[in-house]
């Protein structure tokens, strides 16, 4: 049976259009961002388009292409455009689909509504951290606030340099399944996205 996998990030400029694009090597799934803000030209469908080389994938057009690289509410003010989240309607597939959030979970996209309240409680959320001082606080945040909503099917791709004693503790704490973790590579193309999917694909199908 196909399932949605929601990509999201304890913050920005974490790894998450990366992330998505293993994610969506790794299960020739079908990828959709459906909150894009800036970009217009080069935006994450874009950049997927260029890191997944399976023929398989479709990639679908956003909810909302905003013109702005701002907050997903603001970039939609000055467009003149309403955000609402029951507008915003999953794309129709027979495979498994990838959705990029924007930002972390809690980016408004209205004075009420956040990214997380485009995540159901049936999504696999692929939640990816990168070490800063803070991250284990922002972290184990985004798992309780993701619990919190009845949303249990998490794992964690770390980012970035490896730090041992930062992931265990996650680990223990957050009480999710770690998928892994990507190395900070000089350059990421196809290939590097191509053999992170294959390391990552067992995991991703068992959480």
């Amino acid at each position: 049976m196909a399932r949605k996998y929601f990509i999201t990030g304890i913050g920005t400029e974490v790894g998450k259009t990366i992330v998505s694009a293993i994610v969506t090597e790794a299960l020739k799934a079908d990828y959709w961002k459906p909150v894009q803000a800036g970009d217009l030209d080069n935006s994450d469908t874009h950049k997927l388009r260029r890191l997944v080389k399976n023929s398989e994938t479709v990639f679908h057009d956003n909810a909302y292409a905003l013109n702005t690289p701002m907050s997903p509410h603001a970039a939609a003010e000055i467009d003149g455009v309403k955000i609402k989240v029951k507008d915003i309607k999953p794309p129709e597939t027979k495979r498994d689909l990838v959705v990029e959030g924007a930002g972390g979970l809690l980016v408004p996209l209205n004075e009420k509504e956040t990214i997380i309240d485009l995540i159901a409680k049936d999504h696999v959320v692929v939640l990816v951290s990168r070490h800063y001082l803070g991250s284990i606080n922002h972290t184990l945040l985004s798992i309780e606030a993701l619990k919190s909503r009845g949303i249990d099917k998490i794992g964690i791709i770390f980012s970035g340099e490896e730090n041992p004693s930062t992931e265990d503790v996650i680990r223990k704490i957050g009480k999710v399944e770690v998928i892994g973790r990507i190395d900070e590579e000089p350059y990421f193309d196809e290939m590097v996205v191509s053999e992170y999917a294959e390391k990552f694909r067992k995991k991703l199908c068992e959480i």
